[in-house]
């Protein structure tokens, strides 16, 4: 089975119980780990777990720390923002992503699906992340 992007299932009903607070500075830390092809991050997922992440120079498990924006409002649509995150002076190869709430228990909320392998050899792997937008945006609830 491949790697979709979907905002997790259970992430659905985990903001409906406060278990996940976005706010810049004083919300929960939020991490952004790397999976190959042979992962299964989809809707389903629920938690961040080490099988099918990536390894190689560079790279540690579990992902990076991501700079939360505090949600705001798109017309009807809420929205949530990061700032882009980079890993340098690295060499592996990563098909899909996993945003993951570190403080609750490692709770998934939502997949990225990049479309097929992609790979750096020495040098910089930058995700980008687009604009807090109602039709944008990474995570949004309209």
């Amino acid at each position: 089975m491949a790697n979709t992007s979907a905002i997790c299932n259970s992430f659905k009903q985990e903001i409906l119980v406060a278990t996940h607070n976005f706010t810049a500075s004083t919300g929960n830390t939020f991490k952004l780990a790397l999976f190959d092809s042979s992962a299964t991050l989809g809707a389903g997922t629920t938690a961040y777990a080490t099988s099918e992440e990536i390894t190689g120079t560079g790279y540690t498990a579990g992902g990076k720390t991501l700079t939360s924006v505090t949600p705001v409002l798109d017309s009807a649509t809420a929205v949530c923002d990061f700032g882009d995150i980079s890993w340098t002076s690295s060499t592996f190869t990563a098909n899909a992503c996993l945003i993951y709430n570190s403080n609750a228990s490692n709770k998934a909320v939502c997949s990225v699906a990049f479309g097929g392998d992609k790979s750096v050899s020495s040098g910089t792997f930058t995700i980008q992340f687009p604009a807090a937008a109602a039709t944008t945006a990474i995570v949004r609830i309209a």
